[in-house]
């Protein structure tokens, strides 16, 4: 992971992936409360959304790089 920018070289597919897989689409729909999170969730509509609507992509970003970071904290 890139220091300056722990987005570099992640495409937002694969960040949306690994939210998914740590938290479940419940628990991602509770922190972020988006609709494509909440009623009938996927990876195909929620990149729709977060392609076009760039304040929901700023917090998925956000709550990504926080997760990075506690796992970086927990395995040290």
């Amino acid at each position: 992971m890139n220091a300056k920018n722990p987005l570099h070289g992640v495409t937002l597919e694969g960040l949306l992936k690994e939210l998914v897989a740590h938290y479940g689409w419940e628990d991602l729909g509770q922190r972020i409360d988006i609709r494509c999170f909440n009623h009938d969730p996927n990876i195909k509509s929620s990149l729709i959304f977060l392609r076009k609507t760039p304040w929901a992509r700023d917090r998925v970003e956000a709550l990504f790089v926080q997760m990075r970071k506690a796992q970086a904290n927990k395995s040290q």
